[in-house]
């Protein structure tokens, strides 16, 4: 009888085993783990992420990984305690030299996830080199380890990245040639305008890479916005520009919609931060107020109103009144989305604004109970007297069925824009035509 059990115990699965294929299957993703073939992603860093995974830019070798494991080895029990400031400097010293020509961003309790768009695969690592090395040297005095902690990504997954070693020699040698090229591209681009000589850190283009992987910058402009019954000023409206890096093209308001709600969002806050500055360099006595541009999509996402709270925070503090929120890409969008969107945004705006591309009954009719407290659109350019008439009549009168407040943008004239006061608009802008 315990000749049969033995038997048994021998030809039957434990509960729950796995199978050998399974075991090899786990035994080879372990090995890749630990040999840094693969790297596991934060949560809250996929999303992020995900939109680098343009296999064009893969196969450029512009991704890399920066690892703070040599920091961690070495700081042992202290890493807990420590780990916080450790990371707070290397996000400083990656801001520092990135500065709107790259992006990156922390993806797991040691890695950086670094993306050099204008650079080609030696540099960019050599660069990785660079940043490493500082952040080395600062808390190990030694910067030995840095030639291991440099990681090529060549493929991007939910949860993990694929990496590859990189060609440590090749970086190296990339490097010593890097200081001398790094400087002769930095007097160029504070030749044609791009890099304030001395304050690097202001460049007024925001850039970044789309998830189509083209490379865009932002602008941000400003013009002044009229109250009509008086005529007097209340402040300025935000112009957005989207161009992309390698053409100069700017572009439509259509393409901007249809970018990625993650592009959106960044676009969003580079606006923001780009008309803040242009405010602050208005000088002069502070403005009545300010209207700040923000995509609907940005609004309907947590992490999207969580990233714009405090920059429309900030901009709401520099004038006397506060910010008015102008919600864009609202066509189509129903009414309860939007009435959450707008509901989430009052409290720290003056005045909650809805953008309409093609102002009419119908559109307008859409958004009842959305929430909005005005409407806004641009006037088409290059339209007669008695066309302009025919147009603003129809469009003031669709928008006063929803709002009292209208704005107009893009009036070519004062005489334009006492015809608009007539036919109801509450607000103005003026553009010479």
């Amino acid at each position: 009888m315990a000749e049969a059990a033995k038997v048994v115990a021998q030809i039957a699965p434990v509960a729950g085993a796995r199978s050998d294929a399974e075991r090899r299957q786990l035994d080879a993703q372990a090995a890749a783990q630990l040999n840094g073939a693969v790297r596991l992603v934060s949560a809250d860093a996929e999303v992020e992420i995900e939109r680098f995974s343009d296999p064009g830019l893969l196969a450029a070798g512009k991704i890399n990984i920066i690892s703070l494991e040599a920091v961690q080895r070495r700081f042992a029990e202290r890493w807990l305690s420590r780990k916080e400031q450790v990371f707070a400097f290397a996000a400083r010293v990656l801001d520092r030299n990135l500065s709107g020509r790259g992006v990156f961003v922390r993806v797991s309790d040691t890695d950086f996830f670094v993306v050099h768009p204008e650079l080609g695969r030696l540099a960019g690592q050599a660069a990785c080199l660079r940043y490493l090395r500082e952040v080395l040297q600062h808390f190990l005095s030694d910067a030995e380890p840095a030639a291991s902690g440099i990681l090529q990504v060549t493929k991007i997954s939910k949860g993990r990245l694929e990496a590859t070693p990189v060609d440590v020699a090749g970086a190296e040698a990339s490097l010593l040639r890097g200081d001398a090229e790094t400087e002769e591209q930095t007097r160029l681009a504070a030749y044609q305008g791009d890099v304030e000589p001395g304050a690097r850190l202001l460049d007024r283009w925001s850039q970044f890479v789309a998830a189509d992987g083209r490379q865009l910058r932002i602008s941000a402009t400003l013009e002044p916005v009229y109250e009509l019954k008086g005529f007097t000023r209340i402040g300025f409206r935000m112009i957005r520009r989207v161009i992309v890096v390698s053409s100069g093209e700017e572009l439509t308001q259509q393409q901007v919609s249809a970018l990625a709600p993650i592009d959106l969002l960044r676009a969003d806050l580079a606006t923001i931060t780009r008309g803040v500055d242009r405010l602050g360099a208005t000088g002069g006595e502070q403005q009545l107020s300010l209207i700040v541009p923000v995509s609907f999509s940005s609004l309907a996402s947590q992490r999207g109103r969580a990233e714009l709270t405090e920059p429309l925070k900030g901009a709401g503090a520099l004038v006397k009144l506060g910010v008015i929120c102008e919600i864009l890409d609202i066509e189509g969008v129903p009414p309860a989305a939007l009435l959450t969107a707008t509901t989430l945004v009052r409290p720290f705006s003056l005045l909650v604004v809805g953008r309409l591309d093609r102002p009419g009954q119908g559109a307008v009719a859409r958004l009842q109970g959305g929430g909005l407290q005005a409407l806004s659109f641009e006037c088409p350019q290059g339209m007669g007297d008695a066309e302009f008439f025919g147009w603003s009549s129809a469009a003031i009168a669709a928008a006063r069925k929803l709002t009292k407040s209208v704005l107009v943008y893009g009036a070519s004239s004062t005489q334009r824009a006492g015809t608009l006061a007539s036919l109801g608009a509450s607000h103005v802008s003026i553009v010479a035509g």
